[in-house]
């Protein structure tokens, strides 16, 4: 059991990255690995993110002094808080973690909970916070965009250039 003190703590802890976050997002750690979570802290860090475990009442009382509903009923297992500087980075970063975990068969099923937008004041439900997560890159998405922006005018050009070589040639 923790003191009121080390609470308070947690609690004062908890307050402090929420106030630097625009996201946070929930995942479940039970029958993580200790090496994994490791893994998983070190490569949020990485994206200026950070992985808090709270206790669930501790959690609930940070959310909704911030007018977010949260209750701690929702969850049966022990929640994770990811902390985000960048929703799409740490949603990124989590969602390939834990489907890495599944492809390796260290869990059985998928660990992330949901989460809030914070600059929205919005709940996400996991099937959001997971798409979110398996998008490409920002690059490769803007990438993709020019190219079907520039298909169509591709094609145009390639009938024009035809036509073109129809008309010399007869």
């Amino acid at each position: 059991m923790k003191t009121k003190a080390q609470k308070q703590e947690e609690l004062k802890e908890g307050e402090e990255l929420f106030l630097k976050a625009q996201a946070v997002l929930l995942v479940d750690f039970s029958k993580v690995r200790t090496a994994d979570l490791r893994n998983l802290r070190t490569q949020l860090k990485a994206d200026g993110s950070r992985l808090l475990v709270l206790k669930k009442r501790l959690l609930g009382i940070i959310l909704k002094k911030h007018k977010l509903e949260f209750t701690n009923s929702d969850f049966k297992t022990s929640v994770g808080t990811v902390f985000a500087s960048n929703l799409e980075q740490a949603s990124s970063s989590v969602y390939k973690f834990f489907s890495g975990l599944l492809k390796e068969k260290k869990i059985d099923k998928p660990k992330i909970l949901g989460g809030f937008d914070l600059v929205t004041k919005m709940p996400m439900d996991a099937a959001r916070v997971t798409m979110i997560g398996a998008l490409p890159p920002r690059e490769a998405l803007l990438g993709q965009l020019l190219g079907m922006i520039a298909a169509p005018v591709r094609s145009l050009l390639y009938v024009l250039d035809q036509k073109a070589k129809q008309s010399t040639s007869a």
